[in-house]
């Protein structure tokens, strides 16, 4: 279930950073995928869809925000958490 979360991540972050699946690295900020402020808060809308959940964030002060959006695997991994206790 967790690739299959993985996979369904990248895929939505790569969408919105118009890239392929296999781009999106956990290494990578959304800095570095060509994401800016709208595209993260699009990308958070999206994820929130398909997971239906609800993501801790605040575009206007994301330093103070529950959610780690530093890289794609500090999104990934607080998703996943996010699933796993909706599912609990």
């Amino acid at each position: 279930m967790t690739d299959d979360i993985r996979n369904r991540i990248r895929t939505i972050i790569a969408e919105q950073a118009m890239l392929e699946p296999d781009q999106v690295t956990d290494e990578a900020t959304p800095a570095d995928l060509g994401i800016d402020s709208l595209g993260l808060v699009e990308s958070i809308f999206a994820l929130e869809e398909e997971f239906d959940i609800s993501i801790p964030f605040n575009a206007n002060e994301p330093e103070k925000s529950e959610f780690d959006i530093s890289n794609m695997g500090t999104i990934i991994a607080a998703v996943e958490r996010l699933v796993a206790e909706k599912g609990a």
